[in-house]
């Protein structure tokens, strides 16, 4: 059943994919004749034109926005923080001041500056042309947002000549052709900033350039989602075999479990900024390939328990064998599971089964399980258990893989 809805849900990604135009939802053409018009943007000075390229529910990870715009001459955002998400600021060409917990200097696009949880930040076009400019955001929780405005608009601020923040200047100069994870033939990367910057599920912000003639993957989404910006080039965008052109200043999404491949197809580079979210709150589970050992072991102990025997069963558990594996060396967790009630297993077409209870046990190997077994502990632990029950049996597996969040 599993395998036909995850079929099912590629295949509805594939059909919704496939059938958005070049302009929809997948691939946003960043055009200024779009931009509304915003003044004093959190408490900023001037005015700037404004749009948002990627939406909160465009991703199914904590992915907040890409926001998009033009900051005029003697215009900003001002000074502000966030309790609960991250952004970060690019400037794609021209120079502005910005600002990092009250401390401000001037940088040339493009440039990438993060704004991590907490931190005050804002930026000032001093200058007397318009910039341009992007945001990214993730949240810690999925589609919500805060902003706390602070009434500064950093004009005249005092300036640091070496910035006191984290930045990443865009240098190709800098790329690397090799140790990154936009294989293929020929393309050029370097991680701008991994996910040890960020305290949301934000993974990585990475500089990508696809020379003339060269194509990153087919390369497949595990863990993570990507926001790709095209800074500059033009392209062949392939998601699940389906390809479409990208040119300068788009932006399109790649979801998890998606292949994608990028050729560049000009006469020039092909410059991306992408942005990488986890989608699981261990950031350190993307990079996880198969085991070839067991990193435990889990024991699966089934019973039969009577109606009037369910509720001393149940605080067995918390009150006996709980505290029993707890002191043992080794053990790592357990589950207490109680079937559905029948209508709700049969909802589900679920197997149908006399065991009404199950407990799982995980020890870091069969060697301490079997220490425990052994133990004084566990003579008290077990009759407990199995005197509550009618009937029971157990199986044993070798743990080669695990996703626990608690």
């Amino acid at each position: 059943m599993k395998t036909i809805l995850t079929l099912a849900i590629s295949l509805a990604t594939l059909a919704s994919w496939a059938q958005q135009p070049d302009t929809g939802d997948r691939i946003i053409h960043n055009d200024p004749v779009k931009y509304r018009e915003l003044s004093a943007v959190h408490a900023g000075a001037g005015k700037m034109g404004f749009t948002q390229l990627v939406g909160r529910n465009d991703l199914s990870t904590n992915f907040l926005y890409l926001h998009s715009g033009e900051i005029q001459a003697k215009s900003g955002i001002g000074h502000h923080f966030h309790h609960s998400i991250e952004e970060m600021y690019i400037l794609l060409e021209g120079e502005a001041e910005f600002t990092v917990n009250g401390r401000t200097s001037t940088l040339k696009g493009p440039v990438a500056v993060p704004c991590k949880l907490g931190d005050a930040h804002a930026i000032y076009n001093s200058g007397d042309e318009p910039l341009k400019w992007l945001n990214y955001a993730v949240s810690e929780r999925k589609a919500q947002g805060d902003a706390f405005d602070l009434g500064d608009t950093r004009e005249g601020a005092e300036i640091d000549e070496v910035p006191v923040f984290v930045s990443y200047q865009f240098d190709q100069a800098k790329l690397r052709d090799e140790n990154h994870p936009y294989v293929g033939n020929g393309a050029l990367a370097r991680r701008a900033f991994g996910p040890e910057v960020f305290k949301t599920n934000w993974n990585n912000v990475d500089h990508l350039v696809i020379p003339a003639g060269k194509s990153v993957g087919p390369r497949r989404l595990e863990g993570v989602e990507e926001v790709y910006y095209v800074m500059k080039g033009e392209g062949n965008l392939s998601i699940e075999g389906v390809t479409k052109p990208v040119v300068a200043d788009d932006a399109f999404t790649g979801l998890l479990g998606e292949t994608i491949t990028l050729i560049n197809t000009g006469s020039g580079d092909l410059e991306l900024l992408v942005i990488g979210v986890a989608v699981s709150a261990d950031r350190n589970s993307i990079s996880q390939n198969a085991l070839s050992e067991p990193k435990a072991m889990a024991l699966q102990m089934d019973f039969v328990v009577l109606p009037e025997n369910a509720e001393a069963f149940e605080k067995m558990y918390h009150s006996i064998y709980v505290p029993a594996m707890t002191v043992q060396d080794g053990y790592l967790s357990s589950k207490l599971l109680r079937l559905f009630p029948e209508e709700q297993a049969k909802g589900i077409e679920a197997e149908p089964t006399k065991f009404n209870y199950q407990i799982q046990i995980s020890f870091d190997t069969e060697e301490n399980r079997m220490k425990w077994v052994a133990s004084p502990q566990h003579q008290i632990a077990w009759p407990a258990a199995s005197g509550l029950a009618e009937e029971f049996k157990w199986r044993g597996y070798d743990v080669m893989g695990d996703d626990d969040q608690r």
